[in-house]
């Protein structure tokens, strides 16, 4: 008799909650690998921003799409989704157990799910928002968005060009909401078993992780990353317009600074610790009603501790069935 198929493991979770350190002690107590599911991760370069595994953690763990493409290259959740099904596929293959890791949660679920079916790219209204967001800025978008379809418009930034221009396309498109068409797909059936987990966090806990991770980032050499992914012709790219980088960069730009040391990295720090709070608020939305597993966070230096969280979390009783 067929054996069943074990659940996907996949970590998921605001910012800097812990979801890397989660995602390191799972894969070494299991014989794992990280399938990383970052929007920004997944882009060379993009390094202290995207708060990135180091180099001693990747040597200590195999992990996939960290730093794999070019940042002008333009991956979505269907496209990650494609290759992350082909990475979890093989990991399998070779024994190892397969570990979703990230933040982007509509990657994370065109994965598990697959997306709602949409009406094909419109090249005329895409130049169009290009035009609204070059003369009024993107925010405009996002408030037109508001105006016909708030669910969507709720869950996704005010910068975020991609996903506000698409939701309105599919509108304009179709005089469906993007969130109607969402509904009626329902992301009902996964494709896979698989269990959600997470690192618990106070709000007050979460926050000051926040403004410690950001100052970190700055020691580190964010602000002197940007100007050298600016030199590099990135300035554009999308990942530049994620919260850190995108601080950063208007910071510079606002300044007509050319040199790191000549930025107020206090005021910085501010606005990217502020930003920050707002994208975790925002990833809480996302999975208010999601069935996540939220473990506690001293199961992270308990290697058995783990292990038994995990296997209770997910209904498999036996260790061997983990591993």
């Amino acid at each position: 008799m067929p054996q069943p198929e074990l659940p996907l493991l996949v970590i998921v979770g605001t910012t800097a909650s812990g979801k890397t350190a989660l995602s390191l002690a799972l894969a070494e107590a299991l014989d794992g690998e990280v399938v990383s599911a970052d929007s920004v991760q997944i882009y060379r370069h993009f390094d202290i921003g995207s708060g990135k595994p180091t180099a001693v953690e990747l040597e200590r763990v195999r992990h996939h799409f960290i730093g794999t493409h070019d940042p002008h290259d333009a991956i979505d959740a269907a496209g990650w989704a494609n290759l992350a099904e082909t990475a979890v596929t093989a990991i399998a293959n070779r024994g190892r157990r397969p570990i979703v890791c990230g933040g982007s949660f509509l990657w994370v679920r065109a994965l598990l799910f697959g997306l709602a079916p949409a009406p094909a790219a419109n090249p005329e209204l895409r130049e169009e928002y290009q035009r609204i967001a070059n003369e009024q800025g993107r925010a405009e978008l996002h408030r037109r968005l508001q105006l016909v379809d708030a669910a969507t418009a709720q869950k996704l930034a005010p910068n975020d060009f991609v996903r506000v221009s698409r939701a309105l396309e599919v509108f304009e498109l179709t005089g469906i909401q993007m969130s109607q068409w969402q509904a009626e797909h329902g992301f009902r059936q996964a494709k896979r078993p698989y269990v959600l987990l997470g690192v618990l966090r106070e709000r007050a806990e979460l926050d000051e992780r926040i403004r410690t991770r950001a100052a970190q980032m700055l020691a580190a050499g964010l602000v002197a990353e940007v100007v050298g992914l600016c030199q590099r012709g990135y300035d554009k790219a999308r990942a530049m317009g994620s919260v850190g980088y995108r601080e950063v960069y208007t910071a510079l730009a606002a300044s007509g600074v050319k040199s790191p040391s000549d930025i107020d990295t206090q005021a910085v720090l501010e606005e990217i610790s502020r930003k920050t709070r707002v994208f975790a608020r925002r990833q809480r939305t996302w999975l208010r009603d999601e069935p996540v597993h939220y473990l506690p966070p001293h199961v992270l230096r308990d290697r058995a501790a783990l292990v038994a969280a995990v296997r209770e979390a997910s209904g498999i009783t036996e260790l061997s069935d983990i591993g």
